[in-house]
């Protein structure tokens, strides 16, 4: 291990004494919560941040409550691949280099939906669309760079389905949804570091732990919704013999992403899926959701991760 972070760390506890001047990072989903947060930390720490975000003024306000007022912002809306590739062509014809991509933007549990080109809309988003546009800027990551993808616990709910990806068969339940998604973000992390780490290009997953942001505006709509789901884990988690969970603070959620992007090492996060701040363990048996510590075996599987960037080639149309 690198250092004795753990779950309350924070991200500026991860970067203290660090000095990222000279690097550059793309952080997606800079409009609030986490992404601001890192975009925020990593900026304080010299880095220059380019923040992608589908609604820009919201970005721009978010980021100068933070103090990141000099975080630069660049238009991506996730849910529709023309605006994923117009923001790869904008950073192509740029061409200045990278040093990290922290694909953080993301939905959850919400009602069935479908992105611009069709997608179910937490596959299309969570994980096509930063597919899309990691592939396209591939040419811009410097050896030494990496890929830092927000998964999450809920990757435990739903192995990815390729054979009915948009639940045209299947029918639809947003916790499954979201897990297939996560799982994605998981396997895409998994094939990536496969293709590029002899190019020097590492990527890794991370769960940034449970944080109350704009990430549940779905899923906890309903007044007391999530202290009711916090009350349902607890039982859960009684029943298994787990502490009770603990949320973290926004600080405290950015912590792993920049953690996996910037301090532990390469060989140490490279395909590999990161929470509190380490390297989880592999879940062995039949594991509970009850957001315990681990990574379901389907999450890391080589086959399952070629298969699934297949499979993304084909629904996007091109080819990396």
């Amino acid at each position: 291990m690198t250092t004795a972070f753990n779950a309350k760390s924070t991200a500026d506890d991860v970067l203290a004494g660090i000095d990222l001047t000279g690097k550059r990072v793309l952080v997606t989903g800079v409009s609030a919560g986490l992404g601001v947060e890192t975009a925020r930390a990593l900026s304080a720490h010299g880095a220059e941040v380019i923040g992608a975000a589908r609604d820009l003024q919201k970005a721009s306000r978010a980021l100068a409550e933070a103090g990141a007022g000099d975080v630069s912002t660049i238009t991506l809306d996730l849910a529709s691949l023309a605006s994923v590739r117009t923001c790869a062509d904008v950073l192509l014809a740029d061409g200045r280099t990278f040093d990290l991509v922290i694909c953080n933007a993301g939905v959850m549990a919400p009602p069935l939906g479908h992105t611009e080109d069709g997608f179910e809309m937490q596959l299309g988003t969570n994980h096509l669309g930063h597919f899309v546009l990691v592939n396209r800027i591939a040419q811009l990551l410097r050896s030494g760079s990496r890929v830092i993808s927000l998964s999450s616990a809920g990757h435990r709910y739903s192995d990815v389905d390729l054979d009915d990806p948009n639940f045209e068969r299947t029918t639809y339940d947003p916790w499954v949804g979201y897990g297939r998604s996560k799982t994605a973000n998981i396997l895409f992390s998994v094939e990536l570091d496969r293709r590029r780490r002899v190019q020097g290009i590492r990527a890794a997953a991370v769960h940034p732990g449970g944080i109350a942001t704009e990430l549940g505006r779905h899923a906890f709509a309903e007044p007391g919704a999530l202290q009711k789901r916090l009350d349902e884990l607890n039982v859960e988690r009684a029943e298994i013999g787990a502490p009770p969970f603990e949320m973290k603070s926004v600080p405290q959620g950015a912590a792993t992403s920049v953690w996996a992007g910037v301090v532990a090492s390469a060989d140490e996060i490279g395909g590999r899926y990161c929470e509190d701040c380490h390297v989880s363990p592999l879940l062995t048996g039949d594991p509970s959701n009850a957001m315990t510590e681990g990574v379901r075996g389907y999450a890391l599987d080589p086959e399952s991760a070629a298969a699934l960037w297949a499979k993304s080639e084909e629904l996007v149309g091109e080819r990396f």
